[in-house]
């Protein structure tokens, strides 16, 4: 009987929450998302073909029990759907929230490749945890025993709190750095509220908190302590900083006042959200108000400054980006969000100079087509010569991803391994660096990535620091016998 819940695809269409009306949700910082009802939530489960090879699970960097959990909802068996999908997940409210699904799970669910519009697993994922908040099913964070030995994090992001939650239920003490105020680094900082509303964070890091894990906030590494103490003081040491360092455009004009990187301008943005005095937002300078905005990149964190821009009240965005449509990195669904709030996009452009004299007036642009494939296999933007225009501009953000802070100078840890790209260099099988206790996750190790592949790593991350802590506890055992 409950089989016959299920493949219902072929007569059931693909329905996501309800979407407010872009007028209404530009004109805020609140989701964009209604909440499914519980039973529209089980219809749109009921539609997963239960396939035999579930790509959709393949494909999700967690590898999430997604057909499985997608079965139970479909049964109205929340609680027990919940628990399965928070097994392998230790934020799927966010994940369901941020997680690029159109390309990932949803982008490679058997049904939307043949044509029937995808299971809607992120919203089902969302619906879940959100419902098992206000049941009560997410129960309290409780070490299974207690291991007389401390971890420190550094790093109080995606990863970094993934690792925490692992290492602290195994029994460890469990302390993380971070230097900013808040606990949730990008899912704070970065992440702008319509996305991603900040009390599913924090509500994240007080189950945390709660659970005996210790948080050391406003702290520096290698300036408010030590590297070297941070490694004295506990027997295992996790680098999860993630990677803040914009790069930078190459073009005459980028020093002038009103050209910012992305992340100043989002973190500004998120900051006054949160209730912050940002003096840097009050007298304009990173707020779009009134100004004629163009962003500079086709990632994810470029559709996050657009859609910022437009809520803040700018006088017109425009995104421009070097590659079409089909070859940008960010999520098409961002982009369609964003071109409903009134976004511009400029594809196969590129910027050759910022205009103005002191202060940016315009970006002079020009045309780009896409060449023959590179390195990468995908096609290089080559300049039109002579199709050169400008775009009028008094606030330019820069977009275009983020490096590697120098670790190793700020750290004061001239020994700390990198990679010629400025990562943690580890060693995959352990995720361990090359010094002794002292392993890296998320970002800072595998290069600016998602949200989820964070969280993956941070899993992964812990489990080795335990195999690594056990077999150090069991030697010294070993010795303290022989003697």
């Amino acid at each position: 009987m409950a089989g016959n819940k299920m493949l219902q695809f072929t007569h059931l269409g693909k329905e996501m929450p309800e979407k407010r009306e872009a007028l209404e949700r530009k004109g805020d910082f609140h989701e964009i998302y209604a909440a499914y009802l519980t039973e529209k939530a089980a219809q749109q489960a009921s539609r997963c073909s239960q396939c035999g090879v579930p790509f959709c699970q393949v494909h999700c960097p967690l590898h999430n029990n997604i057909p499985d959990w997608l079965k139970l909802t479909a049964e109205g068996r929340l609680e027990e759907a919940y628990e399965l999908s928070q097994a392998t997940n230790n934020m799927p409210e966010i994940c369901g929230r941020i997680c690029p699904q159109d390309r990932l799970c949803e982008g490679n669910c058997v049904i939307e490749q043949s044509g029937h519009g995808t299971v809607t697993i992120g919203s089902v994922e969302k619906y879940l945890t959100d419902t098992a908040w206000e049941k009560g099913w997410v129960k309290p964070l409780k070490p299974a025993r207690k291991i007389d030995r401390s971890v420190a994090i550094i790093g109080a992001g995606p990863g970094g709190l993934a690792a925490a939650e692992e290492l602290r239920r195994t029994g460890y003490t469990v302390h993380v750095y971070d230097r900013y105020d808040r606990v949730g680094g990008l899912l704070i900082y970065g992440i702008p509220s319509f996305k991603l509303e900040k009390d599913v964070v924090q509500r994240r890091a007080k189950r945390l908190a709660d659970g005996g894990v210790k948080f050391h906030l406003n702290v520096d590494i290698g300036k408010d302590i030590t590297f070297a103490a941070l490694r004295d003081q506990h027997d295992a040491v996790l680098i999860a900083t993630g990677v803040y360092k914009a790069r930078d455009l190459e073009c005459p004009g980028v020093g002038q006042s009103g050209v910012h990187a992305a992340m100043d301008f989002l973190t500004a943005s998120n900051r006054v959200g949160l209730g912050d005095k940002v003096a840097a937002f009050e007298d304009g300078t990173l707020n779009a108000n009134g100004k004629d905005v163009v962003v500079i990149g086709g990632g994810d964190t470029a559709m996050d400054c657009v859609r910022t821009a437009v809520r803040q009240g700018a006088r017109s965005v425009k995104c421009l980006y070097r590659r079409d449509r089909e070859n940008m990195p960010g999520s098409l669904r961002e982009v369609a969000h964003a071109e409903e709030e009134g976004v511009e996009f400029v594809w196969l452009a590129a910027p050759r100079a910022l205009l103005g004299n002191g202060k940016v007036t315009g970006v002079r642009a020009v045309k780009m087509e896409l060449g023959l494939p590179d390195s990468s296999g995908r096609r290089s933007p080559e300049p039109v010569e002579g199709s050169d225009y400008t775009l009028p501009s008094d606030l330019v953000i820069k977009a275009l991803g983020f490096d590697p802070e120098d670790l190793p100078t700020l750290f004061g840890e001239s020994q700390l391994g990198v990679s010629r790209w400025g990562t943690v260099r580890i060693d995959y099988r352990t995720q361990m660096t090359n010094l002794d206790g002292v392993f890296a996750a998320g970002d800072i190790a595998r290069g600016a990535s998602l949200v989820v592949w964070a969280i993956r790593d941070g899993r992964d991350a812990a489990a080795q620091m335990h195999k690594y802590m056990t077999a150090k506890a069991g030697a010294t055992r070993a010795v303290a016998a022989a003697e």
